[in-house]
């Protein structure tokens, strides 16, 4: 018991001391605690003592700094106002002046003004007095001629009219007979020495192939079963095969002559072999396609090297070799283009130019022909654009384009290419025209040469070379067929087409008659 009571107390005692030492701590904390609040307290008043320190002095230099800005901005904005008054003053001294000059010369413009009116006035009646001059002397002269004014001018007018036409006549008879001096004996010499050198052959194609055969009955298998044979024949090639009652003869027909050969070669393949059906007629149109194909590129090599002309792209040697097969107005187009070329040589040699260029433009003035039944446009057209596509000169192109005056020629060359082109169609036996065609012709020429005033009659002769105009004299002077036979070749060349030159011929005769009593 004693134990526990002394345990009991001394647990009390302990726990006495410690709360006795709890609040001992407490007290000293509290005044360390409030030692250090009064001391951030002094720290703070001296932080916010030295910040009212500095804000007061970063006031007064920025009141400072502000009254000098403020000062110097006055003094520039002083400075620029007395600038534009001194700038303003001299504009109004300036705009003063101007009104002062401009005053005087009011006066003084008022004072011409015044002047001037007066001198009108004085022209006017000057004028007036003039006019009453004037028509009294031409009511004077009027009596004097017996002639009104309208009538004088008229008969003026008619003089000087035939007086002009008399000048014209005769300067233009001069300056013909001048290029006639200078020229024709020269061109004749070249011309007639081009066409004696070309010795040419021509053959005449139409557009109808015949294909003999060894027998009648060769038709029928022709034909064949149902037409099917025949059928095959025309679809393979593009031509149409006509069979009729002629004896032992077919007749292919065609525009195409290229068409129309390997129609020919197939068919002439397949008679002499004997075995006709469709899928042996495929067979020898494509051999007979490959053979025209070959014959033309050899065709074409031939003409080259016959016109001696080298480094021509492949594809215009084989458009050359086409025209093996192309006619024009009867004539064979690639003979013509040889012809052409062979001519431009020899009128270039002769007049100091390289013949090599005129040949080269000779041969390919018509390989638009080649392909203008494939390709829209006139040959001429397709030629120049063949041409550009394979890369020839300028020179040949414009030749080319130049050749049937689509366009004015401007080279030799061009020239020289048109004058071979007309010296090789024109001459006799070249081409030949339908009757038809050829009627027309001349009936369009003679139509032409009588829509003239003062034409009595006309004849087309020399196979339309030539056409000869009978005139009525009193109406056509001498002076005046010149002029005439002018507008009639100026008209024939607008309206007509033709191949070389057509002469015209102006006859004038007067007759006087009277009987002896």
């Amino acid at each position: 018991m004693n134990t526990f009571t002394a345990i009991l107390i001394a647990a009390i005692c302990a726990a006495v001391a410690g709360v006795v030492c709890f609040f001992a701590g407490s007290a000293h904390r509290k005044k360390a605690a409030e030692a250090a609040i009064g001391s951030a307290e002094e720290e703070a008043k001296r932080i916010v003592s030295d910040a009212l320190k500095n804000a007061e002095s970063k006031k007064k230099e920025t009141l400072l700094e502000g009254k000098d800005e403020l000062h110097k901005l006055r003094s520039e904005a002083e400075k620029e106002i007395n600038d534009r008054r001194k700038e303003v003053q001299r504009q109004e001294r300036r705009i003063q002046q101007k009104e002062e000059f401009l005053d005087k010369k009011s006066e003084t413009f008022d004072a011409k003004s015044e002047v001037l009116q007066q001198k009108l006035k004085d022209a006017d009646q000057k004028l007036q007095d003039a006019e009453e001059v004037k028509k009294s002397q031409l009511e004077m002269l009027e009596k004097i001629s017996g002639y009104t004014a309208d009538q004088a001018k008229e008969y003026l007018l008619k003089d000087l009219d035939n007086e002009l036409t008399h000048e014209k006549a005769a300067k233009l008879m001069t300056m013909e007979q001048q290029l006639k001096d200078n020229s024709d004996q020269m061109a004749r010499e070249i011309i007639s020495m081009a066409i004696q050198r070309c010795a040419a052959d021509h053959v005449a194609e139409a557009t109808i192939s015949v294909v003999p055969l060894p027998n009648d009955e060769m038709k029928g298998r022709i034909i064949g079963r149902e037409g099917r044979n025949i059928r095959a024949i025309e679809t393979m090639t593009g031509v149409d095969l006509i069979i009729d009652d002629t004896p032992e003869a077919i007749t292919i027909s065609s525009f195409d002559p290229v068409r129309r050969e390997i129609a020919r070669i197939a068919l002439e393949k397949l008679i002499s072999d004997g075995r006709i059906h469709p899928a042996r007629i495929e067979e020898m149109v494509d051999k007979a396609r490959h053979e025209v194909d070959a014959t033309i590129k050899q065709e074409g090599e031939r003409a080259v090297i016959e016109a001696g002309v080298n480094g021509l792209h492949p594809e215009l040697i084989k458009l050359l070799g086409r025209l093996r097969y192309r006619t024009s107005y009867g004539q064979n187009v690639l003979n013509h283009s040889l012809e052409v070329a062979s001519l431009c040589g020899i009128m270039a040699s002769e007049l100091g130019m390289d013949p090599t260029v005129a040949r080269r433009a000779g041969l390919l003035h018509d390989i638009g022909k080649s392909l203008d039944h494939e390709m829209e446009g006139s040959h001429v057209d397709i030629g120049v654009d063949v041409a550009r596509k394979y890369k020839e000169s300028e020179a040949i192109i414009h030749a080319i384009a130049a050749h049937h005056n689509d366009i004015e020629p401007k080279t030799v060359i061009a020239c020289l290419v048109q004058a071979a082109d007309a010296i090789s169609a024109a001459r006799p036996g070249a081409r030949r025209e339908n009757l038809e065609n050829y009627i027309k012709r001349l009936e369009k020429l003679e139509e032409v040469a009588s829509s003239f005033e003062g034409v009595a009659s006309c004849y087309a002769i020399q196979a339309g070379r030539e056409i000869r105009v009978m005139v009525k004299p009193e109406v056509i002077s001498d002076d005046q067929m010149v002029l005439l036979a002018r507008e009639i070749c100026n008209k024939i060349e607008n309206e007509l087409e033709y191949p070389g030159q057509i002469k015209v011929n102006i006859i004038r005769e007067s007759r006087a008659s009277d009987y002896a009593k």
